[in-house]
């Protein structure tokens, strides 16, 4: 039996449709800067509009080299803010590059410019019609609409959607730098939480386990780690850990000159890797396996010049790290550092009096031992010392004690 060959259709839209559509769009430029919502509103106004299989909008990041997959009909939970193309690759991104509509009727994947991604399955589908979002005259983003079927878009629909596309444009833009600046609000109080803890009483186990669960959740990262560099400069040790499970938080030391981590520290530059679990230099790819970690981010902690450890942050989908990730989390890095450093200092500081306050009452007790048994002060020093040893205490012990004795006796 011969295979009944598929047939284009139209779709034509009333005035009263369209003034619906007009007046609903009105609505939403009217509406609160919340960039999600009016992304939905507008994928469902072009959904109500051309009876779709598929919508999708593109928005450019702040840096406008990518434009990033921000809105969907379908179900692409994943996908969203994940899959990305530049400015002039694929149908999207030469529509975004040129400022012009594309409509293609049928058989859409054959177009030399077509770029197939196999995450997204409206990628089969036959129809396409790619429509840039312009503001003030550039192309901030693109809304795309498939059709399985063949399907012609007609003059009077790829209008309506530009204008549309056109009318929304400055919600979105709007939308966009708002929720930007959210963003980076949240970031400045993270950070602002990171030097509170650096200026802290907190011991330094409290401080680094306080940095990682403020970088996991300013980063929207389940897994972040502190790992610092050994005595002996030859290894890198877990420290401070924002994981689910212990596996993670007790994985062994790695070597400096032969890890990723270690090149972080070595370069002293961050240090990025879209899939660990492939990656030859990353020590833990049967972790990474068990764990289903993809991407990650080590950046090194720099004091002085001097890479002291690193800060890694993991994700569990493939992610590219923009640019603006990677600065924040290196100062992170750097502030983590300065926390190290003022701890040891701190404790240097420490063991210093306690041992200028053990040599005062070591020097009290041998004048004690020497007046009490006339003895010469090395042997008085030997005295106190064989005590200490023969009783597992230390000298600071045996010295209260002689002078506490003393002072029972007077």
């Amino acid at each position: 039996m011969p295979t009944k060959k598929k047939t284009s259709r139209k779709l034509k839209v009333s005035p009263v449709e369209e003034l619906e559509i007009l007046r609903t769009i009105v609505e939403i430029t009217n509406s609160d800067l919340n960039l999600d919502k009016a992304l939905k509103e507008v994928v469902k106004v072009v959904n109500d509009m051309t009876k779709a299989d598929s919508v999708f909008i593109y928005l450019f990041n702040d840096k406008r080299k990518h434009l990033v997959l921000m809105a969907s009909k379908t179900p692409h939970k994943k996908e969203l803010g994940q899959v990305t193309l530049k400015a002039g690759e694929g149908i999207t991104g030469w529509v975004a590059k040129e400022n012009q509509p594309v409509a293609i009727s049928k058989d859409a994947s054959q177009d030399k410019r077509f770029k197939k991604f196999d995450v997204l399955p409206e990628d089969q589908y036959e129809a396409f019609l790619s429509v840039p979002i312009v503001h003030k005259n550039n192309a901030i983003g693109v809304v795309n609409v498939q059709h399985k079927d063949p399907h012609e878009y007609d003059e009077a629909t790829i209008d309506l959607i530009m204008l549309i596309a056109k009318q929304i444009s400055g919600t979105l833009e709007h939308a966009r730098l708002y929720e930007e600046t959210r963003k980076k609000a949240i970031q400045f109080d993270s950070l602002n939480k990171v030097s509170q803890s650096i200026i802290s009483q907190d011991y330094l186990d409290e401080i680094l386990n306080l940095i990682v669960v403020v970088t996991g959740e300013m980063l929207n990262s389940k897994i972040c780690s502190i790992m610092l560099v050994d005595n002996k400069g030859k290894e890198l040790s877990v420290k401070a850990t924002h994981a689910l499970t212990d596996s993670f938080r007790k994985r062994p030391s790695v070597r400096i000159n032969s890890s990723l981590s270690g090149e972080a520290v070595q370069k002293k530059t961050p240090i990025v890797a879209e899939d660990v679990q492939a990656n030859s230099k990353f020590q833990h790819r049967d972790l990474a396996l068990k764990e289903n970690l993809s991407s990650v981010c080590i950046v090194p902690m720099v004091v002085k010049d001097q890479a002291i450890g690193v800060i890694s942050v993991y994700t569990k989908e493939p992610h590219s790290f923009s640019d603006e990730e990677v600065a924040v989390l290196q100062i992170i890095a750097n502030q983590a550092a300065v926390a190290v450093e003022n701890t040891k200092l701190v404790d240097e500081m420490v063991r210093a009096k306690e041992a200028l306050e053990t040599r005062k009452l070591v020097e009290r007790a041998k004048g004690i031992l020497m007046r009490m048994n006339n003895l010469s002060e090395e042997a008085a020093h030997r005295l106190i010392h064989k005590k200490a040893m023969d009783s597992c205490k230390t000298m600071k012990d045996i010295a209260e004690s002689i002078i506490l004795m003393e002072e029972f006796s007077a």
